[in-house]
């Protein structure tokens, strides 16, 4: 093993290859600048990843009050000391000269520099002259999948029960809605099954729709050390696109976008058919059998082929390598997240998981995966659509509880149904229903889709919009208040990544100017607000990170995300992250759930009475209880429908967004980190080389694509992907990092959420980013140029040697012993 690699040319770093059923051997990653070395570090801090949902714990070293590396902690049952590219560099954009200092208010039309009392009270009095002339529901709130467990804890306690206020979600809409909906589908509750540790015993791997090489590198880490140990597992990729994944799959699938639940419902259609099936799993631990096998009785290969655009052959091959494994670990992502009737295709993966009886062993189970660090904290702790600890909104004995918790009256927290989704929360402030808009971490002048009908949103008058974030992102130029905000290692907070480890991360330097961490933002608005309970006590009675953990701990007690094991002070003193839930019959954590039944399926305990899966319709408790009066899995079938948006002779291609390896979201903080921002500097459009070739292009060509929304211009990167298809990156906005002062709009229309629709999953109301019909023009030949796009990732040219190959050089090298 090389201890030096340039790790933007080799992004996962050398191997270290271990057998199923051993223990991944460690491999700590660490990255210092300026030519430091380990013994130049004054001290390291503990923390852990921000810019993925894998949750690699790690140390920020520190010298001289700044930050200036990092390295990977072995003992953590995570990573094991590996670090990705994201972890590696990124947090050089804390030190960006581009951050937010001073509170800024607008003021003439222009945002001016503030003091904290005069922003922090423009915003308190315009919520009370809100709250006085229109009721709660003039006030909303969208947050992040960023920010930490105490700050989302307190940030719904303010939204649902100071406020009262339905208008409430986070970013998470758009990446882990969908995870969380299935799971509550098929187990009655949220909570990841599985574990990162499944991936040490599984014989098999499928992945749907999830590109975990580039949204979770160090996880794919531990799949490669797998695969060239003995006894490696086969991978089954369903992607349309040539991952690094798909290279090494055993099978790789790559339908028609909008198709995965056809495709699902084959591979059910021939796991039944070939009585690949533990039945005595399946009589004790779920509900539902017949129906399911009748919705995917006709659903032959042959059937689905002709949906999907993929030969019945490489469906029946598919389904025989899911039905000769004997340990199952299945994964989801955005690929089945943000399409057509995407809900119905997840939970079908869990069906599949239950029909074999791959659930509650090592090497068995599902991850519905989560895109963001904390998106798993967001639905915890209510900061989204749903009642904090995974209490159900239709349960009145679960309001109850909530309302003991916060010693409130049960009235005091709307409670009718969940709470407002992101994209109609803006519809609400479109039609001028909410007035005012509290934005927190998250950038939707970027990451939603119709950006042309965002800005317009943002921009009425009507509109009091605040934003709390690092920078002056394309949101907050909208903002009439924007709030500086610390961020990660300027603050102490906790976080759960995607398979429920909690990691600490403590503060190890001060936030530059006056930026204030969120959680102090949000305590300061709670006091100015004077919220009380029914005793005329504060509502909000903590007044740091510990103290809200603390409160934050009360509420979960009980729950299924049990916290009451955990405190600040062990989580400090632990060499690795714990999993919840972690309480006094689990005092280490638990590895994975569902290993004596499921637990919280229950009709008193579930999260979920279930909805229809065609039309996201509440079923109810009568129905549920004469469905799973015994809390068993519920298999839930749903029958394929065609895209409501299809190609025609207008929009002839479909258009796929998604995400590269070396950017986070909306790149606030990537675009700020050189090595990061150099591999991926700008937006491309990928065609594969037959598409190319019918419409005479070639690579570097500067393309036109256009839908019915709006448009958007990149260089054209032929690669290997299915026919028909355009992929087009989603991270950038309309100006180049660092940000100059420009005007709102799309200036260089290079955003790919110009194209996307204004439409969403029924039943988890997330976006449909990847079911555009799209056509292209070129506008300019490439004269030499190439795309903008990485070498190293499924963006790879299909003819290499005309593209320079990514690298990172000297500054990219990090150690690895």
């Amino acid at each position: 093993m090389e201890p030096v690699v340039d790790r933007i040319a080799r992004p996962w770093g050398d191997r270290t290859p271990y057998r199923r059923g051993d223990a991944w051997p460690t491999r700590v990653d660490s990255f210092l600048a300026d030519g430091l070395a380990p013994r130049d570090v004054e001290r390291w801090v503990p923390t852990a990843s921000l810019l993925h949902s894998n949750g690699d714990a790690m140390d920020i070293g520190v010298r001289h009050g700044r930050i200036v590396g990092v390295r990977g902690r072995a003992g953590d049952r995570v990573n094991r000391g590996r670090l990705g590219p994201k972890d590696l560099f990124g947090w050089q954009a804390n030190h960006s000269a581009e951050r937010l200092t001073t509170p800024l208010v607008r003021e003439n039309g222009r945002l001016v520099a503030a003091d904290w009392d005069r922003a922090m009270n423009r915003i308190a009095n315009r919520t009370k002259e809100l709250l006085d002339r229109n009721g709660p529901q003039a006030v909303g709130f969208y947050t992040s999948g960023q920010l930490f467990l105490e700050e989302y804890y307190t940030l719904a306690v303010i939204a649902r029960a100071g406020i009262g206020t339905p208008h409430v979600d986070g970013n998470t809409r758009l990446c882990t809605a969908t995870a969380a909906e299935a799971l509550k589908q098929t187990f009655g509750c949220d909570g990841q099954p599985a574990s990162c540790t499944d991936v040490d015993h599984a014989d098999t791997v499928a992945l749907f729709g999830h590109n975990v090489a580039e949204t979770q590198p160090v996880l794919w880490m531990r799949i490669l050390d797998r695969l060239e140990g003995g006894d490696p597992p086969r991978l089954l990729c369903v992607d349309p696109r040539r991952t690094k994944v798909a290279e090494r799959a055993a099978v790789h699938l790559s339908p028609r976008l909008g198709t995965n639940l056809a495709l699902m419902n084959a591979l059910l259609h021939e796991t039944v058919r070939t009585g690949r099936i533990d039945h005595d799993f399946l009589a004790e631990h779920t509900v539902g059998f017949e129906q399911l096998a009748a919705q995917v009785a006709d659903c032959t290969p042959a059937w689905a082929s002709r949906i999907c655009d993929i030969p019945a052959a490489r469906i029946e091959e598919a389904a025989e390598l899911l039905g000769q494994a004997h340990r199952l670990l299945c994964t989801v992502l955005q690929g089945f997240y943000q399409s057509h009737q995407a809900t119905a295709a997840a939970v079908q993966v869990n069906n599949l998981a239950l029909l074999r009886g791959m659930l509650g062993r090592p090497g068995c189970g599902v991850l519905q995966m989560n895109g963001q660090p904390t998106a798993q904290n967001t639905r915890e702790c209510g900061a989204n659509g749903d009642l904090p600890g995974f209490r159900n909104w239709a349960n009145e004995q679960h309001v109850a509880d909530l309302a003991r918790v916060w010693n409130v009256q049960v009235d005091r927290i709307p409670h009718d149904g969940p709470s407002t989704h992101a994209m109609e929360i803006f519809r609400l402030a479109e039609q001028g229903e909410v007035r005012m808009l509290w934005i927190s971490a998250t950038n939707p002048a970027v990451s939603l889709p119709e950006l042309a009908r965002i800005r317009a949103i943002l921009q009425q008058e009507q509109l009091f919009t605040v934003v709390q974030d690092l920078f002056l992102t394309e949101t907050a130029q909208l903002a009439d208040v924007v709030l500086p905000a610390a961020t990660w290692g300027e603050k102490t907070g906790t976080f759960t990544n995607a398979d429920r480890t909690v990691h600490l991360s403590e503060q190890a330097v001060d936030p530059p100017g006056q930026a204030r961490a969120d959680l102090d933002i949000l305590l300061d608005y709670a006091h100015r607000m004077d919220f009380r309970d029914q005793d005329g006590n504060p509502l909000v009675h903590w007044h740091d990170a510990p103290s809200a953990f603390e409160a934050w701990k009360e509420c979960s007690a009980g729950r299924p995300c049990d916290y009451t094991g955990l405190s600040h002070v062990l989580l400090h003193a632990a060499d690795s992250g714990i999993q919840w839930p972690c309480n006094d019959r689990a005092p280490g954590g638990t590895e994975r759930l569902y290993t004596d039944g499921i637990t919280w399926a229950r009709p008193d305990t579930c999260e979920s009475f279930g909805k229809d899966m065609a039309t996201g319709e509440p079923e109810g408790e009568d129905t549920y209880r004469a469905l799973n009066p015994d809390g068993k899995a519920v298999l839930r079938p749903a029958a394929f429908e065609p895209l409501p948006e299809d190609t025609s002779e207008t929009y002839p291609l479909q258009l796929t967004t998604g995400r590269t390896l070396y950017h986070f979201h909306t790149r606030t903080k990537t675009a700020r980190a050189p090595q990061l921002n150099d591999a991926a500097p700008d937006v491309w459009v990928e065609l594969s080389e037959a598409e190319a070739q019918s419409h005479g292009l070639a690579e570097g060509d500067l393309l036109e694509v256009a839908t019915s929304r709006g448009s958007l211009q990149g260089r054209l990167r032929v690669t290997s992907m299915r026919d028909g298809l355009l992929f087009v990156p989603f991270h950038y906005g309309y100006f180049d990092a660092p940000a100059t002062d420009r005007p709102p709009g799309p200036a260089q229309a290079r955003a790919a959420n110009e194209t996307t629709p204004t439409r969403w999953d029924p039943v988890s109301k997330q976006p449909l980013y990847k079911t555009a019909a799209a056509r292209i023009r070129r506008i300019e030949p490439a004269d030499g140029a190439v795309a903008p796009a990485p070498t190293t990732t499924a963006s790879a040219p299909a003819g290499r040697e005309a593209v320079p190959a990514t690298v990172g050089g000297v500054r990219a090298h990090a150690t690895q012993v």
